[in-house]
């Protein structure tokens, strides 16, 4: 992987294909590779960018807890390092988070959204109790149980679910902590949609345990160009369980 020096951390990315600049963010707890079943699919119309965000995969962490915010402006000056004033910025889940700070705080830089199994609303208190909860017990015991636990939640096949498995525990405890913090503390989305004046793709998996396809429903009424692919037998990680429903649906965007 590619490693550059931004904000405090060393960031690690991985470049590849040719055309409208592409960033694909991954979700949690998991990191870049869950792309790597539609990146051919999409490298011959695409520039794709794939980061592992902070205290993920191989790029570094700060002390200091991440933002939502905070993890954005990486992906911005990741676009600064290699040249790239604008671009098409697509997130999983967690991902998704982080591209619609991405799209609050660098308007001018969005060439189009795209959300994939993600949701744009903050969270209930309960939920939010819940993550400080999940993030206070990885830090005391580890990933094993996340891993565990949420391979099953992912995807109903039992493949995945094993590779999944695998992904998740290579992930550093103080990394997942983090996020779920970041993720309990993240602004409600919602308001910010109803300002897009580019377009907005959403891909959601009928079979989501994590995020229900009716949130990717409401996202759409909000927006003025938004198109939903709801893909059949699918559960929260579309781009790997349906690649190339994934990526037809993405190939709308350059």
């Amino acid at each position: 992987m590619n490693k550059i020096p931004i904000n405090g951390i060393e960031l690690a990315y991985e470049n590849c294909g040719r055309g409208t600049p592409l960033v694909l963010i991954h979700g949690y707890p998991l990191d870049h590779s869950i792309w790597s079943p539609v990146v051919p699919l999409l490298e011959n119309d695409f520039d794709i960018i794939m980061p592992d965000l902070r205290g993920f995969g191989e790029s570094g962490a700060q002390g200091k807890s991440p933002t939502m915010t905070g993890m954005a402006e990486d992906m911005a000056a990741l676009l600064d390092s290699l040249k790239i004033k604008k671009a098409v910025v697509v997130g999983h889940s967690m991902g998704g988070y982080v591209a619609l700070a991405f799209a609050r705080s660098f308007p001018e830089r969005m060439l189009a959204l795209g959300l994939v199994a993600s949701q744009a609303s903050a969270d209930a208190p309960e939920k939010k109790a819940g993550r400080y909860q999940e993030a206070e017990h990885i830090l005391a015991h580890g990933v094993v149980d996340v891993a565990a636990d949420m391979s099953v939640k992912l995807t109903d096949n039992p493949t995945l679910q094993a590779e999944l498995k695998v992904l998740m525990s290579r992930q550093s405890p103080q990394g997942l902590a983090g996020a779920l913090q970041a993720m309990a503390e993240r602004q409600d989305s919602m308001p910010l949609l109803s300002q897009m004046e580019y377009p907005v793709v959403l891909v959601h998996g009928l079979n989501d345990k994590l995020i229900p396809v009716e949130r990717a429903r409401q996202i759409q009424k909000t927006l003025k160009k938004g198109f939903l692919t709801e893909i059949e037998d699918v559960g929260h990680m579309p781009m790997m369980e349906k690649p190339q429903a994934t990526a037809k649906a993405l190939k709308t965007l350059k």
